[in-house]
């Protein structure tokens, strides 16, 4: 299970990161509503924790674009406000569930677990892209009756390019993604893992391509051909 932790409050969100990560999940966070809203419209969580008041876009602001571009990942927000109107207006917004600050740990873990035992009916078991398939189980990724196992990093990377293809992605998101706020990974490494994935999207017979642009990042290139 994946979770994303949006909290401006760094010392709150790396309390929020270590208590989920000690209960199993997988963790990602950031600290502003821009970067909540760009990891959000991967697709790829099972639950999104949402402080409301931050920088760039409120949390309010995030819910109602995702659910916009009708992304059904499940949502928690997290907000100082105990005011109904406030509560109300958040899950008007599209939000599942909510806590107001103070909070207990212990209540806030129980909720997003509850929140990922719904998460299977809204998130797909396999994504698709052009001809390829991407197993989220299996850690797979197949074209026609070829397939190869992805390792987790890779698997991350394609993941958020199949959710986006044809818009190139940053460099530094795609660090932010794969190896959270790590400054020590450098673009070298960004590039060896993409020439990971270029190898095995060949050995599989994809019609797909992993492209680089200068100062834009990366993308996943469909052959409209080979498209579904």
């Amino acid at each position: 299970m994946r979770v994303l932790v949006a909290d401006d409050e760094q010392d709150m969100a790396r309390a929020l990161e270590a208590m989920l990560k000690s209960d199993g999940y997988e963790v990602d966070t950031v600290y502003d509503g821009q970067a909540a809203l760009d990891f959000g419209e991967t697709g790829t969580y099972d639950c999104i924790v949402l402080d409301i008041m931050m920088p760039y876009r409120d949390g309010l602001d995030v819910v109602r674009t995702l659910r916009s571009k009708s992304l059904r990942t499940p949502i928690l927000i997290l907000t100082a406000k105990s005011a109904q109107e406030d509560v109300v207006g958040g899950l008007n917004s599209g939000a599942d569930d909510y806590l107001t600050k103070p909070f207990s740990m212990v209540e806030l873990l129980a909720r997003v677990r509850a929140l990922c035992r719904r998460s299977d009916t809204y998130v797909p078991g396999v994504l698709t892209a052009g001809d390829l398939k991407l197993d989220r189980a299996a850690f797979t990724v197949s074209c026609g009756a070829s397939s190869t196992h992805l390792a987790n990093k890779e698997f991350q990377m394609l993941e958020l390019l199949m959710r986006r293809p044809g818009t190139y992605v940053p460099a530094d998101r795609l660090r932010e993604h794969v190896w959270g706020y790590d400054g020590s990974i450098e673009n070298n490494v960004i590039w060896t893992y993409v020439s990971y994935l270029r190898r095995k999207l060949e050995s599989i017979g994809s019609s797909c391509k992993i492209i680089a642009s200068r100062g834009r990042g990366y993308a996943l290139e469909l052959n409209e051909e080979g498209a579904e």
